[in-house]
């Protein structure tokens, strides 16, 4: 029978075979080259979290787009009543009527108005409207949802219990009240909103410091003595400013829309302050005949709420962290 070798014996190296040191080759123990040396470390370079959304917002372009938007929306309300030589009022009827052209760049209304600057005073209003109030609304649903998450318990219950009645009637209908109540005009509409508006904004606030309350970092500096207070406003309410960011975002485009439905059906801005709401309002009973009177206000509307809308959609996907590049 043949006998089977089990280990084999390996031919060693050439530089093993002599009988000493003297037989290894003479690079064996050189120096690697510099790019072999680098060759194991990472080349991404290290971002922040606010690097990583801003990278990600200028690669969104409907986000871009958006920003833009506004940009010239806000020139037009700062510039555009000075840009003119015709007040947002001032009545001419001699032009009665004309279409857009280069002494009337939207041309005039029934009364011989300037549109263009009555348009551009309306974006006065409606930008004010919208920031004015998600700011406010943002401050009063941070600060309660962010109470409610945080202690929790009966004081959790009888909060949320209050928001859940006051949605379950719709806050448009609490805004018309407040305007038949007050009047129509800019400050009743604010006042409206900051007092129904914030509920969604608490709702979202609360479920995210539910979220985060029980986390080591909040353990930690109750350790160390910090207040309620402290805690809630330095550590849980920076951690959610992502989805507050977002929230708030959304808020403001539905403030103007309130605003320019309220003013179309009559109890919004009184005339004859210009709104986009009353400008579409004026032109509906001549609409076939002087369409710019519809066109003009009708396309500002629309081109700010898309363009809030593109941010707020475009700063859901930037901060969230799940998505980072």
């Amino acid at each position: 029978m043949k006998k089977i070798d089990m280990f084999p014996e390996q031919p060693q190296p050439e530089y093993l075979s002599g009988d000493g040191a003297n037989d290894l080759p003479d690079d064996l123990f050189d120096a690697l080259p510099e790019g072999e040396k680098q060759s194991d470390i990472i080349n991404r370079p290290s971002i922040s979290y606010w690097a990583n959304v801003y990278s990600k917002l200028k690669a969104d372009p409907l986000a871009i787009a958006g920003f833009v938007i506004i940009a010239m929306m806000t020139l037009l309300a700062v510039f555009g009543p000075i840009a003119r030589p015709y007040s947002y009022d001032e009545q001419n009827y001699s032009v009665i009527n004309q279409p857009p052209g280069p002494e009337h760049w939207f041309g005039t209304d029934k009364f011989g108005r300037d549109l263009f600057v009555r348009v551009a005073y309306g974006a006065r209003i409606s930008l004010t409207v919208g920031l004015v109030a998600a700011a406010v609304n943002m401050v009063i649903g941070v600060f309660y949802g962010g109470a409610a998450g945080y202690f929790g318990g009966a004081a959790d219950m009888v909060m949320m219990r209050f928001v859940d009645i006051m949605s379950a009637v719709p806050s448009l209908l609490y805004i018309i009240l407040v305007m038949v109540t007050l009047g129509a005009n800019v400050r009743s509409i604010l006042l409206a909103m900051c007092l129904f508006y914030w509920l969604d904004t608490a709702r979202i606030v609360r479920a995210q410091i539910l979220s985060i309350k029980n986390q080591d970092f909040v353990m930690a500096a109750r350790v160390i003595g910090e207040s309620d207070f402290k805690i809630l406003t330095r550590h849980l309410i920076p951690n959610s400013i992502g989805p507050i960011i977002v929230a708030v975002t959304f808020l403001i485009p539905q403030a103007i829309f309130y605003e320019a439905f309220l003013s179309f059906i009559g109890i919004g801005i009184s005339v004859p302050v210009a709104s986009w709401g009353t400008l579409a309002n004026d032109s509906l009973s001549n609409m076939s005949m002087y369409p710019h009177l519809m066109i003009f206000p009708a396309t500002a509307i629309s081109l700010t709420i898309f363009a809030f809308n593109f941010i707020g959609d475009g700063l859901r996907d930037a901060l969230d962290p799940r998505l980072k590049k």
